[in-house]
């Protein structure tokens, strides 16, 4: 995994980032110093099918819809805006989570982003609209619990819902309780019970990276449950708005000559995913590899 890192002074505006960068290897431990023109955070225009999606979330959690992304499409590029200096979300008031939201979403606009996603339950429970209202020209896709499917697809009329205090008291949530599970006369519970439950919702970005766990759990308990992930979705909702607004990204394909067969073949290369945090911890590159595994190519910017 090859990792570019680009630290911004306290203060300094993001336009004028130094130019040197520092590339490390995963299987060498020589640091070396590169020029970089900063393509990739401020030359990216908006409207235009080779600018960048955006993507927030107060810290990791949010990778686990990149991949979703990232698998569904796999030729854009992704900027992703982790607020690591004001994590967790879950537990504060919904007007310093707007606050940072939109702070989020501007420094993500700025960046040339043709589309942003809310990758952030908590976030997208109490600031989404607002956000919505502020950038009417820009689409923004928020998250919500993967409620409505899983009422759908029950068959006991009891689902579950794990995840923090700001989305299960958010309206994005109880909406669709009041609206799509009540008229189905299906029972939510906003804790997991093994009372009948037959769908898990996941509504924390950082709970599908926990998956295996809980399936283990759920076959070891003899418990028929299924789990039930809002990710695959905000892609496809993503791919949609990108067709429809003819965003959508073309492949990158670069002719290389195939030294053995002595002929010329067509490669795609995936864009590597942009990653800024507001506070840079050390263990933070360790996470995220491990999160998204050694292949990804991933080039951060980081605050000190």
């Amino acid at each position: 995994m090859k990792i570019a890192v680009k630290a911004a002074p306290n203060n300094t505006s993001y336009e004028s980032l130094d130019t040197a960068s520092l590339i490390f290897t995963n299987h060498n431990t020589n640091i070396k110093k590169v020029m970089s023109n900063n393509s990739v955070i401020n030359n990216a225009v908006k409207n235009d099918r080779s600018a960048p999606i955006g993507l927030f979330d107060s810290g990791v959690g949010g990778l686990s819809v990149y991949l979703h992304l990232a698998q569904q499409l796999p030729h854009e590029r992704y900027v992703y805006y982790a607020d690591t200096l004001h994590v967790p979300y879950g537990n504060r008031d919904s007007e310093d989570i707007k606050a940072l939201t939109l702070t989020a979403v501007e420094w993500l606009y700025q960046q040339g982003c043709k589309l942003i996603v809310i990758a952030c339950n908590s976030a997208s429970a109490y600031a989404l609209e607002t956000a919505r209202r502020c950038y009417p020209q820009l689409p923004i896709v928020g998250l919500v619990p993967a409620l409505k499917p899983a009422v759908l697809a029950s068959k006991t009329g009891h689902v579950a819902v794990l995840a923090t205090k700001a989305t299960l008291n958010g309206t994005l949530l109880n909406d669709v309780i009041t609206n799509v599970a009540s008229h189905h006369a299906t029972k939510v519970t906003k804790l997991f019970t093994q009372d009948g439950i037959d769908q898990l919702v996941l509504g924390c970005t950082h709970y599908p990276f926990f998956k295996a766990f809980l399936r283990q759990e759920i076959a070891e308990q003899q418990l028929a449950i299924q789990i039930v992930d809002s990710g695959q979705a905000i892609a496809e909702r993503v791919k949609q708005l990108l067709l429809t607004n003819q965003l959508l990204a073309l492949p990158a394909e670069v002719a290389a000559d195939e030294a053995l067969k002595d002929k010329a073949i067509r490669v795609n290369l995936s864009p590597p995913l942009t990653f800024y945090a507001t506070k840079y911890d050390e263990k933070l590159g360790v996470v995220i590899q491990h999160l998204l595994g050694p292949q990804t190519d991933i080039h951060y910017y980081l605050s000190p």
